[in-house]
């Protein structure tokens, strides 16, 4: 990815203004220019997708939901698995972004893997239908992520797996075993990510674990790009719903 490029993205993320009336058009003003460039930029600060999807194997047959996709690159991390999956679905409400995962299933010929515009907290998909659901950096910029896991639950079949990894901040007092972030941590980063509508929580991690139970649970922090000396935290998540 060229300087160019990069300043390009860099841009749209920093300085460029978001516009619109509803969570939708914001997404397509916040992505709009910047939606070809996304994957390049975003593999440098998008920390633990790799590991999160080596730790996660639907069954023979299964269904997998990709939720908050974006462009749908989730999908090549899983490439090795998807012929012997009955469907995937890469759920997100930008088209500029799923205008890029149709370009990418086409590209591969992947017949059984469809993006889907739809909110994800209310999908189409009836109760205990699917084996697999993902989080990869969106549950930070979905308005009502509460609503979002808790359709992921009812969707998940039981003994179904969930995975995620997103930004973090920890609670001021965090639960034993996990880990405690200073103060400049907690404060920066929530405001430093929201001027791109991103909202790091402090409650992903403990509600994750009330609504599933908790199978490999991580905490990191990652370089950003352009960004010198400090560090992001971020998690993965891999749980499963009671059978």
């Amino acid at each position: 990815m060229s300087a160019l490029a990069q300043l390009k993205t860099l841009y749209h993320l920093t300085l460029s203004p978001i516009r619109g009336e509803t969570h939708q058009e914001r997404l397509d003003s916040f992505y709009g220019g910047q939606a070809d460039d996304y994957d390049a930029f975003r593999k440098r600060m998008l920390h633990g997708r790799e590991a999160l999807f080596a730790k996660v194997d639907p069954p023979e047959g299964g269904v997998w939901l990709d939720l908050g996709s974006g462009t749908g690159s989730n999908a090549e991390l899983m490439a090795d698995r998807l012929p012997k999956l009955g469907g995937a679905k890469l759920v997100d409400l930008s088209t500029k972004l799923l205008a890029v995962a149709n370009k990418r299933i086409e590209g591969h010929g992947w017949t059984n893997v469809e993006a889907v515009c739809s909110d994800v907290t209310n999908l189409d998909q009836p109760d205990n239908s699917v084996d697999l659901v993902t989080f990869t950096y969106s549950l930070t910029m979905i308005p009502d992520w509460f609503g979002a896991v808790n359709e992921a639950y009812r969707v998940l079949k039981p003994g179904g797996t969930i995975g995620v990894a997103d930004f973090f901040i920890a609670r001021k007092y965090p639960h034993e075993g996990h880990k405690e972030h200073s103060f400049f941590t907690r404060s920066f980063w929530p405001v430093w990510f929201s001027m791109d509508n991103v909202y790091p929580s402090a409650d992903h991690l403990p509600y994750l674990a009330n609504k599933f139970q908790p199978k490999d649970v991580e905490q990191h922090y990652g370089k950003l790009p352009w960004i010198p000396v400090v560090r992001a935290p971020y998690y993965t998540y891999v749980g499963t719903k009671a059978g």
